[in-house]
């Protein structure tokens, strides 16, 4: 770690070093309940693909790469990096941090599928269990697709246009709670449309993810341009106050964090968008193998049919006749089958003829 570093981990906040690129690579300071978080998450996931691999079972290496890089790194980088050393006295390192654990971390956690990987390493009665949860009625609720998306964008307008933010600048234990609000609010969406489990509504078919996952991503748009374009300062009073020599005017650091989660919403859609379209194609052909399979087999219990009467045709034995189909039924007229008074007078003027 640099001098820089130990700088920004050890002068308050209004000593701060002007943050430059090496700055922002190199500062980083402890977060205790994240570095809990972050170990009794990634403890968990990999007990559960070293027990599913004892049994015998396998686990993709891409789904653990992508929980413990990008969901749990995306959390370490929001909590513990440069954008927590500075994001007292600057408001777009708080923004980014913000996105990060609203939308890439979820993201992240969601690629690795950890519900799908607790259900298979689990013993039955566990399994079944988690099963029950994820899909009692409470979350049921929470994660149906509209609601999620309104509980994500929600989240975020409350954080930014209510005392929540500044009074979580101010008090220690609420915003580690702002934290882990942020990331809960983006796992009720992401988890449950990436799943392998059934926890989403029947209706919710791979096109209609897709859709949902269009629609999320324009909704997650909005709390940039909100929070770039709002006339009023968001705990103005604080970075006021707080704000070194050498930062910028507060209403365009306002302007660069807005545009900041603009942006990375808009790049963490993409991606999300990508992993839906994939398990749609994944899902199409497992279902034309599947159709593959069952047309094979058909035809060979034909062929092996058409194989035995050949072999008693030629012992001398008559081969059965295959069954004839049956004709096709006789399409009836209305009359003959609706019980009227007209239908009972055509039927006797055509009984008469």
């Amino acid at each position: 770690m640099t001098a820089d570093a130990m700088t920004g981990m050890s002068l308050p906040a209004g000593h701060l070093a002007e943050p430059t690129v090496g700055r922002l690579l190199t500062s980083w300071q402890p977060d205790v309940p994240a570095l809990v978080l972050v170990a009794v998450l990634g403890g968990l996931y990999g007990w559960g693909v070293l027990r599913l691999r004892r049994r015998g079972g396998s686990w993709p290496v891409a789904r653990t790469a992508a929980f413990v890089l990008l969901g749990l790194g995306a959390l370490v980088v929001a909590t513990m990096s440069a954008l927590a050393v500075y994001d007292h006295v600057l408001f777009w390192p708080a923004a980014v941090q913000n996105v990060l654990l609203d939308l890439l971390a979820p993201l992240g956690l969601a690629l690795g599928d950890p519900l799908r990987l607790a259900v298979e390493a689990l013993p039955e009665p566990r399994a079944a269990r988690v099963r029950r949860a994820v899909t009692g009625r409470v979350v049921r609720v929470l994660t149906f697709p509209l609601v999620s998306t309104a509980l994500v964008l929600t989240t975020e307008l409350v954080v930014y246009f209510t005392p929540y933010f500044a009074t979580a600048l101010r008090v220690g234990w609420l915003h580690q709670l702002m934290y882990l609000h942020l990331l809960a609010a983006g796992c009720l969406f992401v988890v449950p449309v990436l799943t392998r489990e059934q926890t989403l509504p029947a209706w919710c078919t791979h096109p209609v993810r897709a859709a949902l996952v269009f629609l999320d991503g324009l909704v997650d748009a909005v709390p940039g341009v909100v929070v770039m374009t709002h006339g009023t300062l968001i705990a103005g009073a604080w970075y006021l106050h707080h704000a070194p020599a050498w930062a910028p005017d507060v209403r365009h650091d306002q302007q660069i964090g807005g545009g900041a989660m603009l942006s990375i919403a808009e790049l963490v859609a993409l991606p999300f968008l990508l992993a839906v379209l994939a398990q749609w194609a994944r899902a199409e052909r497992l279902q034309n193998a599947a159709l593959d399979r069952r047309l094979d087999e058909e035809r060979g219990t034909a062929l092996a049919t058409a194989g035995a009467s050949a072999a008693g045709s030629v012992d001398g034995a008559p081969a059965p006749r295959p069954a004839e189909p049956p004709a096709p039924e006789r399409v009836r007229p209305w009359w003959e089958t609706e019980h009227n008074e007209v239908a009972d007078r055509i039927r006797r003027q055509h009984g008469d003829h």
